[in-house]
């Protein structure tokens, strides 16, 4: 036989019950199908409940709701001559309850045993309606009334089987039973009295268990609105995937960590008998759904599933008088369980100072009173602290019968969770080592659960999480970049990249599940909100993504100030923007250290250089332990564009016009060419290198007139340009008349530093440097006579975007 337990979604409408004849007809075998109310129903009786009791009138309503949703479920179930019995069925009984209602509602009062007759209402009309649909159909269906199967005390609300006397009754009436189906109400009993009692939490699987061991089932089916148990809770997990196969004890610990599927106590009676549990999906009953035995099943995987219990209190009691004193863990426990206080979670450190338990945080307060009672004494004489209560806790499980036997599992969790910036508040593995479990943030869990599945069950799937501020020229070609090399990166190098947001100085757009980068400027212009940088922090901190970096595309002043605050949240930081660190040596070496302490990528490569890999060949030296001795460079793209352009007639003018248009200078061309712009690449390389400098410490040799440095906007400096063109020329005629170039010069000996520009005689390394392109020499202890060479293109969009993409795939690498 075949038990088939069918709950409150899979009969919640005549839509969904067709499908249970339908699941129960193909069977072709004998089944007892158990079925919860309706759903929705059994709330809706509690709320009448509350109603009558509080002395409003409303319960009246809720009654004729109740009346409507039952009487829609049967005029869709059956044809229009065949409708009476069922609907007469159900008034009857409605107004049975009403007459129950009505005395609750007089007399201010409501017993366990009018409780019981209430909430038990569900299931006697959902199992009625069921049957007769059943018989409607043409199948062979009988319909039992559980309360006269199985036998309980008197405790109404949550009563205790009388397992003998229960198991002979079923057996009984299934030797005799002629019938191909039986239907029966799930949740509801009866006591020696014949009076309605019910089985508390999880009662309709329970009854199914019952049933399934008396008759010796040969499976036992929990049909509901999910396929099976599965890795992680697929609501707040996306790639969570349905479990094949669990063992018992593997479903328990889940369970018991809120995989709300099945209710462990609920299902100890198909366990001694070793029956095979399926948990299937009515709404997809070809779905394979999740098979639980005996035995440990399914592939070798170390971790089966991840679970939470969310809406936890961590109580922690602790103190020097606990010190190997006999009888505190006792009389601690002893303290909840007089206040009927469920424990979820227990740990204890070795040196007896402290023990921190799991609670459900509508109980802590009631918790506080009772342990603070316990051991007033000891409080009073400072030997315990009163008891500690944290609120607004979760906790966190993997769960496996093969993590016994793999070494590293824990490791591998709790460094995973601390890169995320995920705080372990405590931790408990019992020595079966089925479980490990910890205590963290509620406001973290869904990082949590998504960073450990991502570890254990995705193939190593790296999720990065980009919030980009700045899509202008730059920021636009890095979208064009991601979108192009998306499908590549995640197929060679495993990495699931997917931009979250980006602003720019007007607008700015979040969405938890990535933007289209296929039409991302029309979603910003559309739904964009107005831009804010603090408001911009405050969403990246309450998405609280996994392995989210924070990308500065900007030249802006205010951007950087930012970078402390998500640094210290652990969201790793690219930059292309220089400001940060080109500032004061203090505000460098503090976002440095923030990065170290917080695990969280600081990464500034195109601070010097674009794309080149200078800031990254530079820091390789020095790791491996050599020594910079001197550096020479042309770090300015722009500036060696403007002057390899400075040629024949043309002015200087129209060059640094032309250097604008094409993007090689910023949007106020003074920086670059006032050597500012050089003056901070050159310090952020000392500085790499290992020398405490400041901005103001390096010599600025400017080939500009007074007349240009002073001008007070942009429009004035270029202005100047044309006025002093006499100025340019003899610059480039002295230069042409000793057969040189001129080049603006970065240089870096003795610990002193200094930028210009300078005559480059024709056998120098710089004299060939064309366009746009950077050179740096690295002189080092090892490069002594010949240096570490490294020349590209050190301007432009594109390779400006590629630097920083290069970056964020590092991010990833950490």
């Amino acid at each position: 036989m075949i038990v088939s337990k069918f709950g409150g979604t899979s009969v919640g409408s005549a839509k969904n019950i067709n499908k249970v004849i339908q699941i129960i007809s193909d069977k072709q075998k004998k089944t007892a199908v158990i079925v919860s109310a309706f759903g929705g129903v059994t709330n809706l009786l509690i709320k009448a409940s509350d109603f009558a009791l509080n002395g409003n009138k409303e319960y009246i309503k809720v009654l004729k709701n109740i009346q409507i949703k039952h009487t829609d479920v049967i005029e869709a179930l059956f044809e229009e001559s065949n409708q009476i019995i069922s609907k007469d069925f159900v008034m009857q009984h409605l107004h049975k309850l009403k007459d129950v209602l009505n005395g609750v509602f007089l007399v201010r009062d409501l017993s366990d045993k009018s409780a019981a007759k209430i909430v038990s209402t569900g299931e006697i009309l959902s199992s009625y309606i069921i049957a007769e649909a059943m018989k409607s159909r043409g199948l062979n269906t009988t319909l039992k009334d559980s309360r006269k199967l199985i036998k309980t005390d008197s405790n109404f609300n949550d009563a205790a089987v009388n397992y003998d006397l229960t198991y002979k009754n079923i057996q009984q009436f299934f030797s005799n039973n002629k019938d191909d189906i039986v239907v029966l109400p799930g949740f509801i009993a009866s006591d020696q009295n014949n009076e309605t009692t019910t089985l508390g939490r999880g009662g309709s699987d329970f009854t199914a268990a019952i049933i399934a061991n008396a008759v010796d089932a040969e499976i036992l089916e929990i049909w509901t609105d999910v396929s099976g148990m599965f890795t992680a809770n697929p609501k707040l997990v996306k790639q969570a995937k349905p479990i094949n196969k669990i063992s018992y004890k593997e479903a328990m610990e889940l369970s018991h960590f809120g995989a709300k599927v099945i209710y462990p106590p609920t299902i100890q009676p198909v366990l001694s008998k070793k029956i095979p549990i399926v948990i299937k999906n009515t709404l997809a009953p070809n779905d394979n759904g999740t098979l639980i035995t005996e035995s440990i099943n399914g592939s070798n995987s170390t971790v089966k599933g991840i679970s939470h219990i969310e809406n936890i209190a961590l109580l922690t009691l602790e103190g020097n008088g606990m010190v190997g004193v006999p009888g505190i863990s006792r009389r601690l426990f002893e303290a909840l369980a007089q206040e009927n206080i469920n424990i979820k979670f227990i740990t204890q450190a070795s040196s007896e100072h402290s023990i921190c338990i799991a609670i459900d945080i509508s109980e802590a307060d009631k918790a506080k009173i009772a342990v603070d009672k316990q051991f007033e004494f000891e409080i009073l004489q400072q030997k315990v602290n009163p008891l500690i209560i944290e609120n607004d806790l979760a906790i966190i499980a993997l769960v496996g019968d093969n993590m016994k036997s793999h070494q590293g599992i824990s490791g591998k969790m709790f460094s995973e969770l601390g890169n995320n910036n995920v705080n372990i508040r405590a931790i408990a593995q019992g020595s079966t080592e089925k479980n490990i479990s910890a205590v963290i943030a509620k406001n973290d869990v869904k990082k949590a659960l998504n960073t450990l599945h991502a570890v254990f069950f995705e193939n190593q799937i790296k999720q990065i999480n980009l919030f980009i501020v700045g899509i202008g020229n730059v920021g636009g070609k890095l979208l064009e970049q991601i979108k192009q090399q998306q499908e590549y990166l995640l197929n060679h190098l495993h990495l699931n990249l997917r931009v979250i947001a980006i602003s720019n100085s007007r607008k700015m757009i979040f969405s938890a599940e990535g933007l289209d980068l296929s039409q991302w400027n029309t979603q910003l212009n559309e739904l964009g909100e107005k831009a804010n940088l603090n408001e911009f922090y405050k969403n990246v901190n309450q998405l609280n993504l996994r392995n989210s970096v924070f990308v500065d595309n900007t030249a802006n002043d205010l951007v950087p100030k930012q970078y402390t605050k998500y640094l210290k949240n652990s969201v790793a930081v690219v930059a292309c923007n220089k400001i940060a660190c080109s500032s004061e040596y203090d505000t460098y070496k503090n976002l440095k250290y923030l990065s170290r302490k917080y695990n969280a990528p600081f990464l500034f490569e195109t601070n010097v250089g674009a794309g080149l890999p200078i800031i990254d060949t530079l820091n390789n030296l020095i790791a491996s332990g050599d020594e910079i001795t001197e550096i020479q460079a042309v770090l300015s793209g722009s500036l060696n564009f403007i002057f390899n352009n400075f040629v024949g007639q043309a002015s200087f003018y129209d060059v640094v016009q032309q250097a604008g248009i094409e993007g090689y200078t910023e949007p106020d061309p003074r920086i670059d060419l006032s050597g500012v712009d050089v003056m901070r690449k050159i310090l952020i390389l000392m500085r790499e290198g290992g020398n405490q400098l400041e901005l103001d410490d390096i010599k600025n040799d400017s080939f500009l007139p007074k007349t240009s440095l002073k001008a007070d906007s942009v429009a004035d400096f270029l202005e100047t340009l044309k006025l002093e063109a006499k100025h340019f020329k003899t610059l480039r005629a002295v230069a042409d008349k000793k057969d040189c170039k001129l080049k603006y010069v970065a240089e870096f000996k003795n610990g002193k530093a200094k930028v210009g520009l300078q005559h480059i005689a024709k056998d120098h390394p710089f004299y060939n440097l064309d366009g746009k392109d950077n050179i740096v020499l690295f002189y080092t202890n090892r490069y002594k006579d010949q240096p570490l060479i490294i020349k590209g293109a050190g301007a432009g969009a594109d390779v400006t975007a590629s630097g920083i993409f290069g970056d964020i795939i590092r991010t990833g690498n950490k």
